[in-house]
């Protein structure tokens, strides 16, 4: 029989809060995160909008001499561990070191920086290139810089799977756990892609909404008035330990991961699958994987990005697998922003906290319901009080990578 995994902490930052607790208050009202951007010069930009963390000091969390050798998805990711660490009451000791892993992963690393010592060469040359240049922007970095910062000697590793990089960290996690190669895995996402070039990049793929004037409304899933994503940024992580070794030192557990799947669409490097069947397969494998009936699921935290193609084959394949079952699904990246590869770590503790508060957060700005997806119930504007037992929550990334987990309700 293989080991039961709980979560017993969380850490969340993103566009609509610096802290869990700050973050959920914030989802439960139906605050948007989304302003103009600030980080730079946007006035030859299509799109100039973006949920950028508010009021953020990374040296509330590194050294000062620290800084300029991680990129900002680096500060982020620990930040949102710091909070997860000090939440689960964990303590790392040289007799469980070697039991605590990391996985922390990152859709493109530190962009940020990448951009930053660019410019040093074109304006300065090679020698102009920080030497912090390399172990500021890879994507394992942050998973490095955590487990150096709390001495977690088990597995380290991270995922780069585009926008499922968050879900699959933490269900590979889970799976770590499960099959006894760890007792305590800090897992994750995290990514600060608020850059001239990245926002360009999505721009120039027409990926992005143009709401300019609207910053708030412009992200609106399932709206048959939504033109695009908005790029967020932040991190999520969870604390996901063994049962039995959870309950030895006392902690307080919040929910139980039961169910991770995976699939791959072999389709397009940007679009889904026709009628979104990766994202049928990846659901049902997470379902299978906790031996649930497709009835059991409460609520489902949809990928929900806002783009016109991506909304409505995600609930295509909602309603392939749910049948006659309509399932309460709803995107909070209609308020946190699209944080990529940091998302599923951000939306799996959105998950476990539904589960906690029974409470189902709402998808904002679904105005004009697009008729394609009538009669599903994308629990529209405002927040609502739910009896839920499990929670699904979706992760879908360019080149047809997706990823699921399955929390449930903690009762003894």
């Amino acid at each position: 029989m293989s080991r039961r995994v709980v979560v017993t902490g969380l850490g969340l930052i993103c566009g609509v809060g610096n802290t869990t607790e700050e973050v959920w208050a914030s989802l439960l009202a139906g605050k948007s995160g989304v302003a103009p951007i600030t980080f730079f010069d946007t006035a030859q930009y299509t799109c100039q909008i973006a949920a950028e963390v508010k009021n953020f000091d990374p040296l509330n969390f590194v050294e000062k001499k620290e800084l300029k050798k991680m990129g900002r998805f680096i500060h982020f990711a620990l930040a949102a561990a710091t909070e997860a660490m000090n939440m689960s009451g964990l303590k790392i000791t040289p007799e469980n070191a070697e039991n605590v892993g990391v996985y922390i992963g990152s859709g493109v690393g530190g962009f940020d920086i990448i951009e930053r010592e660019h410019t040093a060469l074109m304006e300065g040359g090679p020698r102009k290139i920080s030497p912090f240049f390399i172990p500021a922007t890879i994507v394992n970095l942050a998973a490095g810089q955590v487990s150096i910062r709390f001495g977690a000697k088990g597995p380290n590793l991270a995922s780069a799977t585009a926008c499922s990089t968050g879900a699959h960290a933490i269900g590979d996690s889970f799976k770590i756990i499960q099959r006894g190669d760890a007792d305590v895995m800090i897992s994750g996402g995290a990514e600060a892609a608020i850059t001239p070039m990245s926002v360009g990049g999505f721009a120039s793929m027409r990926a992005l909404s143009t709401r300019n004037s609207e910053p708030e409304r412009a992200s609106r899933p399932w709206d048959k008035d939504r033109d695009g994503f908005v790029v967020g940024e932040g991190s999520g992580i969870l604390i996901l330990e063994e049962l039995e070794h959870a309950k030895a030192r006392g902690a307080k557990i919040f929910a139980e991961i039961v169910g991770y799947g995976m699939s791959g669409d072999a389709y397009h490097i940007t679009s889904p699958a026709p009628e979104h069947e990766g994202a049928f397969r990846v659901m049902r494998n997470a379902i299978r994987d906790a031996k649930l009936k497709t009835t059991d699921i409460g609520y489902v935290n949809a990928h929900g990005t806002s783009t016109p193609i991506g909304d409505e084959l995600e609930a295509i394949a909602i309603r392939n697998l749910f049948g006659d079952y309509n399932v309460p699904v709803s995107s909070t990246k209609s308020m946190t922003g699209h944080l990529l590869g940091g998302a599923g770590g951000l939306e799996a503790g959105i998950s476990v906290l539904a589960l906690r508060d029974q409470t189902l957060p709402p998808t904002i700005n679904l105005e004009n319901p697009d008729e394609r997806t009538a009669g599903m119930d994308f629990v529209p504007n405002h927040a609502r009080q739910a009896s839920l037992d499990y929670a699904l929550s979706n992760s879908f990334g360019f080149g047809g990578t997706n990823g699921s987990l399955l929390f449930k309700r903690w009762s003894e």
